[in-house]
Order: C-alpha cells, then sequence, then structure tokens
C-alpha cells in the first residue's frame, strides 16, 4: 500500500464539484497527509450527522469548527452550549504555537474571525430567553418532561384534546393545573365523561405533583408568552449565517429538560418551515448535544415523533447532527437517518468498550487503508474517523482526519464580553419581558363563576316558592316536562352555547392553539 494510492482514493471519494466545507486532511501511518484534503459538501449536510467520542476527544471544537464553515457559507446554525465555551465563536480567536502547529501539519493559513452570535437561555438569565407555550410543547414532550405513565400520559392527551376542541389556550403551567382541576372533579368531570373519559381523582393528584415538582426546579418560565419564533434563527449579517448558541450551563442539573426542549424546537421548525426541496445548501443545521438524554426510557409515542422527524425536516432544508459518546447512544432507527459520520477516540478499557467498540466498526465502509479496531483506540485530540455522504449521496472513504483548528475564540467570552454582547441584542429585548394572555385560567375561572352565578340565583325562586309548612309543592305538567333527562340535556348544551359566546376565546393568536408534538 502506497503514500500515492491513500491520496489518490481520498482525493477522489472527497473532490467535490460545488459549495463544500474544510474538515482537514487525512493520516496515513502515523503521518499527516495535506494533500488528502477531507471536505463535506454543503447540499449534504441536511442528509443529518452524528459526533461520537470519549470525554476530552475533541467533540466540542468539532461542533465549533462545523458552525464556523457552515457560518462563512451562509448557512445558519443552532447549538447548544453545554458548559458554556462556545461564546467564544463571537470572537476572534488567539494564534499559540499548537494552532500554528496543526495549520503548518494541514498546509493552511490560520485567519483568526469572528460569527455573528445569538446567545439563548432557558431561564432568561445567559441570554435572550427561549420559551414556549404549553400547548405548543405538546403532550408527548410534556409527558417526557415529567416522567409520566402511560395511564398519567393519555390523561394528559385528554387535557389537550379538550382545549383544542373547546379553544382553551394553555400558555403556561397555571393554565394546565387549571385545566386538569377544572376536568377532574366537578362540573368539568361530568361533561368530559362520555366524550372524553373519565379522569380519576388519584391520577389527577399525581400529574398535579408532578407539574409543582416541576415549577419547583425553577424552570417554569420556558412555558409561556413570548413564545419563541423559530424564524429568528434564520438570521445572516454581511451573508454569513447566524449562530444561535442555547447557553445551558445554568439548567445542566435537569438534563432531560434541555434536552426535550430542543427536540420541541425542533419540532416546531419542522411544523413551521415549508418545503424546500433539495438545495443546494440547507437553511439551518441543528445541533443537539447530549442526545443519549433524549433517547433514554424514552416512550414509544416519543420516538415514534423522533422518527419522524428525522426522515421529513430534510425536505424543508434543515439538517440535524447529534453529539454523544457513543454510537450505541443513538437508537438504530435514528441512527441509520444519519448520513455524515465523525467518530473521535473510543476508550477500550472495560468488556462493554470493547464491545461497543466493535459494533461503532460495523457502522463504517470497510477500509484497506486502517486496522479499524485498533485505530480507533489510537485516534489523537483532534482527530476522528469521518465518511460522509458525497454530492451522489455515496459514502465516502473512511479516513482518520487530522481537523483543521477554529477560528474563532475557544474560550467563552469574559463577563464583560457576555454582558455586552447581550446589550447589543435585539432579541434579548424582544423576549425579556413575558406576557400575560387571556387563557384557559381565566376562561374557566369565569365559566365557574358564571355557573356558580346562575346557581344561586336559581335557588332564590325555588326557597320562595317552597310550602311554609315544609311539605313538597305540587309540580305542574309544565315542571315535571322541565325536569326530564331529555330536558335537562337540552339545557346544558344551550348554557355551553351562551357561555361559550359570551366567554369563548379571542381570535386564536400565532401558534398558541397548535401543539408541537
Amino acid at each position: 500500500m502506497s503514500k500515492d494510492k491513500f491520496i489518490a482514493a481520498i482525493s477522489s471519494s472527497y473532490s467535490m464539484t460545488g459549495a463544500s466545507i474544510y474538515l482537514g486532511a487525512g493520516v496515513y501511518e502515523g503521518q499527516i497527509v495535506p494533500e488528502a484534503k477531507v471536505n463535506l459538501p454543503l447540499r449534504m449536510m441536511n442528509r443529518h450527522g452524528l459526533v461520537t467520542g470519549a470525554t476530552g476527544s475533541g467533540k466540542t471544537r468539532t461542533l465549533q469548527l462545523l458552525a464556523e464553515q457552515l457560518s462563512a457559507a451562509g448557512v445558519s446554525v443552532f447549538m447548544p452550549d453545554m458548559k458554556g465555551d462556545l461564546s467564544g465563536l463571537a470572537k476572534e480567536g488567539t494564534s499559540n504555537d499548537k494552532i500554528q502547529e496543526r495549520a503548518n501539519a494541514l498546509g493552511v493559513t490560520y485567519t483568526p474571525a469572528a460569527f455573528p452570535v445569538e446567545l439563548y437561555s432557558l431561564s432568561g438569565k445567559l441570554g435572550a430567553q427561549m420559551r414556549a407555550t404549553v400547548t405548543e410543547f405538546g403532550p408527548v414532550l410534556l409527558s417526557k418532561i415529567l416522567e409520566l405513565n402511560d395511564v398519567q400520559s393519555s390523561v394528559l392527551m385528554i387535557l389537550f384534546k379538550y382545549s383544542d376542541d373547546k379553544e382553551l389556550p394553555i400558555v403556561d403551567l397555571n393554565d394546565l393545573k387549571k385545566v386538569l382541576n377544572y376536568l377532574s372533579e366537578g362540573e368539568g368531570a361530568k361533561e368530559i365523561k362520555d366524550s372524553y373519559g373519565k379522569i380519576s381523582p388519584a391520577t389527577a393528584s399525581t400529574i398535579l405533583r408532578k407539574i409543582v415538582a416541576l415549577e419547583q426546579q425553577g424552570v417554569n418560565q420556558i412555558f409561556g408568552e413570548k413564545s419563541f419564533d423559530v424564524e429568528d434563527l434564520m438570521g445572516k449579517i454581511d451573508g454569513r449565517g447566524q449562530v444561535s448558541i442555547l447557553n445551558v450551563s445554568d439548567v445542566q442539573s435537569q438534563p432531560a429538560i434541555f434536552s426535550t426542549f430542543m427536540l420541541s424546537l425542533l419540532a416546531e421548525i419542522y411544523q413551521s418551515l415549508p418545503e424546500a426541496g433539495d438545495l443546494d445548501k440547507p437553511k439551518l443545521v441543528f445541533f443537539i448535544d447530549e442526545a443519549h438524554l433524549l433517547f433514554k426510557d424514552a416512550p414509544k409515542a416519543f420516538m415514534d415523533q423522533i422518527e419522524q422527524v428525522m426522515r421529513l425536516i430534510r425536505s424543508k432544508g434543515v439538517g440535524v447532527f447529534f453529539c454523544t459518546q457513543l454510537t450505541q447512544d443513538v437508537p438504530a432507527t435514528v441512527l441509520s437517518q444519519l448520513g455524515n459520520r465523525f467518530h473521535h477516540v473510543i476508550r477500550a478499557f472495560t468488556p462493554n468498550d470493547v464491545k461497543d467498540l466493535k459494533e461503532t466498526i460495523k457502522t463504517f465502509p470497510k477500509t484497506e487503508f486502517y486496522d479499524l479496531e485498533k485505530q480507533f483506540t489510537l485516534l489523537g485530540i483532534g482527530q476522528a474517523f469521518i465518511t460522509v455522504l458525497n454530492e451522489k449521496g455515496i459514502p465516502t472513504e473512511t479516513v482518520v482526519t487530522h481537523l483543521t483548528p477554529p477560528v474563532s475564540s475557544m474560550s467563552p467570552l469574559s463577563q464583560q464580553e457576555y454582558l455586552q454582547q447581550l446589550d447589543q441584542s435585539d432579541m434579548f429585548k424582544k423576549y425579556k419581558e413575558t406576557i400575560d394572555p387571556r387563557s384557559a385560567f381565566e376562561i374557566l375561572n369565569e365559566r365557574m363563576q358564571a355557573s356558580k352565578a346562575a346557581e344561586q340565583q336559581a335557588a332564590v325562586p325555588a326557597a320562595a316558592a317552597r310550602p311554609a309548612g315544609g311539605g313538597r309543592p305540587q309540580k305542574s305538567t309544565f315542571e315535571e316536562i322541565i325536569a326530564s333527562p331529555v330536558a335537562k340535556q337540552v339545557g346544558k348544551e344551550l348554557v355551553r352555547g351562551v357561555f361559550g359566546m359570551l366567554f369563548g376565546t379571542a381570535p386564536a393568536r400565532r401558534r398558541t392553539t397548535r401543539s408541537r408534538w
């Protein structure tokens, strides 16, 4: 096997006629080969991807590199920041001996650059507030966050179905609790018994306790208005795509919440964007870090929704990249949709590690240039096994790639720089204030008050008509007809119709009555 043959194979596999991003150069027999350039075609970025590797192997810098090159090509990017260190994308990098050594080895010129960045957070403290209404979030994702069982999840489905049918916007958790209480007792329980089914008080109490527990975790602010508009992810400045960074370092203790919120956002993007066909480059590339948190103990309904989005969102011009430690963290049905693979070093220290390594190797195209099982454990920091889809959708040659260094700062912004970034952000100003619209809480309160007032008013003439001696008055024929079950049912329908006109919701606001899932 010769070096010339290796260069020819990599060049043939990774040479693109259209726009592409440069990832690095191939490594042959331990030597970096600058002539063996590894590129990824932009038009294949919406075929989704996977970035894996052990802790400290360089996954975060790979995400940073991809975000930079996508932004430079005019593609918008959304990515979570798990440790709060990706804010450096907004600042030019600084050369040092290690960076210059890497650039020289690849035969490239290191040119520091900054990129247009918007900072977001779920708390509103570390960036522009990202939030969604409970209705938009949907029962499937909410069940995942609340860790509901099948029975409890089905009750949550009833709440959402009833609210949709009756045009009751569930904006925040107070609305959800109000609907739950209303439908589990009294007038509401009777109303839904035939059409929706009975809600057990015990089940309602359990769900209520879990909602309260979620509020106590201090993340209830992610539900409400003004809800986030996904069009704000598509910004461009001077032809470069906006990099939207969701800083989740302050909610790391609730990993299921921020990971599920990101999936909720992806579902909203899927529902909102029009069909785009096969574009020369995607509109948006969406990264999901710590992807294993999405799939842990996920119910079937949840998995079905993920698989559906992954299959169909490509046609909306959106690519999705999962980032996690092991290939096995991603279910096979989702893994089959991921055409672009970046695999950093795997530490085979235990029998389970060895098993995972063997399973990972099976997902790669065979290569004559490497002993995959051996080479995987020898990868250095900033090196990865790569295979992508070429412009014809064919998997490329598997190659160990020495990745090019990011040109933005690999250190986070200082506190002063961070605050300055927020102060200059239009998005921070746009989503800073919370809006409290008329929603299910107010509507049901008015309905119950009106019903109570009607009962009190009806009780007055009834008491006046009662004989002084305490005996029961004789009913007239008219009174007997009115008291019949048929007449009572007709009366209920009339009362509900009147109350619907008196206390109906205002015309539906944008996206308030549509569930993402």
